[in-house]
């Protein structure tokens, strides 16, 4: 690739349209079922433009009949934020974790260094961990290996739970809570999570089937916004809490593509590098790791906490997500409803990106296409967990005009 250069008259327009758009916005462009790569970070400081050049991005086959799969996922959301408090049942204590928006796999490390930190305040030799989600099976390897035996007791195992379900990106902050719900701390315990978080990933990189991976992530339009926000707020909008600008020194600033400079044509461009999850592959490890460590995982079905006292184990982790609305009878939890369709994977496609109000990921084992129109409010308090093929087959046609003017020469 040869070095990048002045930009072009285009590429500073569209440089100071970017800097106006709000951050609100930025942010939908990323909002996965538990997460695409939080694009927010552009606003923190002013972007840097590039000048022309060909990247190699290869095109998606973007037509409905590629569609192989449609997976729906209820996302628990909670106003304050994730609970993580503890209470006592008889003589068990429970440490809560669950709660967390779009943000689970992203903070998982973190919030479940804060859930075993308070399970081993007197160092039990034995742990339960209930869940076997992205923050159970986390919250159980650390529990693991801050010296616990521990066992995962759950109704699924997780390519069975609403976490696989998820897109499998870097967003910290997605439907995290809301802005005037959250107590003065919790801005600064979210950015001790997601920090914690992100150096965990460092040693998931570079192993085989690519659990965790960098990634180019594009923002794609098809005219200039000129200023105007391209996506108001929808009424009745509420106040999503925005926090990724404490942590926007972990990942690049995004990059202005001239018009012309990529295979997108004349549109405008804009470019960051983000961590993305290969859900199948990660998951496979977590799972690998746990059970090797020697943790056990027994079929478990809880319909009422007492319950929890009953097992041998007396430190119990919750970390039941979205289940515990009925488990826990907790009307804090909101349900935010995210369905995605699966393309057929194309191993050349490693990248991803935000056009025409759909938002696309490739993975390992499939290209993940997710429509975000109405931006955070997709969803909310939506309880249907049922696929809807017509939804399905609009996104995968919204996006299909981005890649049909690809040349050869580009493809290359």
């Amino acid at each position: 690739m040869t070095s990048l250069t002045r930009a072009t008259d285009g590429g500073q327009d569209l440089q100071n349209t970017i800097s106006r758009i709000d951050r609100r916005r930025l942010l939908q462009t990323s909002l996965a079922l538990g997460g695409v790569a939080s694009l927010e970070a552009c606003t923190t400081m002013a972007a840097p433009t590039v000048g022309a050049y060909q990247p190699v991005i290869a095109p998606v086959r973007a037509r409905t009949d590629r569609i192989f799969d449609i997976t729906v996922c209820l996302r628990p959301f909670r106003a304050e934020g994730p609970r993580l408090d503890t209470e006592t049942i008889g003589h068990t204590l429970i440490v809560h974790n669950y709660g967390h928006g779009g943000s689970g796999w992203s903070l998982s490390w973190g919030s479940g260094t804060i859930a075993v930190k308070k399970a081993m305040a007197n160092s039990p030799r034995e742990i339960a961990v209930i869940g076997c989600g992205a923050l159970g099976l986390t919250c159980a390897i650390l529990a693991q290996k801050a010296g616990a035996k521990v066992t995962i007791y759950a109704r699924e195992q997780l390519p069975q739970t609403r976490s696989a379900r998820a897109t499998g990106s870097w967003t910290p902050d997605s439907r995290i809570a809301l802005a005037d719900k959250v107590s003065p701390a919790f801005p600064a315990l979210w950015e001790e999570m997601a920090r914690t978080s992100f150096k965990t990933y460092r040693s998931y990189l570079g192993l085989p089937g690519e659990p965790v991976e960098w990634i180019d992530r594009y923002v794609v339009t098809d005219n200039d916004p000129g200023g105007k926000r391209m996506d108001p707020d929808m009424p009745g909008a509420l106040p999503f809490a925005e926090y990724y600008d404490r942590i926007a020194d972990l990942t690049p600033r995004r990059q202005i593509l001239p018009p012309g400079s990529t295979p997108f044509g004349n549109r405008f461009v804009s470019r960051n590098e983000t961590l993305m999850f290969n859900i199948a592959d990660y998951g496979h490890t977590l799972m690998t790791d746990f059970l090797l460590a020697g943790g056990k995982i027994e079929y478990r079905e809880f319909h009422e906490p007492n319950e929890f006292s009953r097992l041998k184990e007396k430190v119990v982790i919750n970390c039941t997500g979205y289940g515990a609305r009925a488990l826990w009878k907790d009307e804090s939890v909101v349900p935010v409803r995210g369905q995605i369709q699966w393309l057929i994977p194309q191993p050349e496609v490693k990248y991803g990106l935000f056009y025409n109000g759909i938002n696309v990921l490739s993975r390992r084992d499939g290209i993940c296409v997710q429509s975000l129109e109405g931006g955070d409010m997709v969803g909310y308090g939506d309880t249907n967990e049922t696929p809807n093929r017509a939804e399905a087959e609009a996104a995968v046609n919204a996006i299909a005009p981005l890649f049909a003017g690809f040349s050869a020469s580009r493809m290359a």
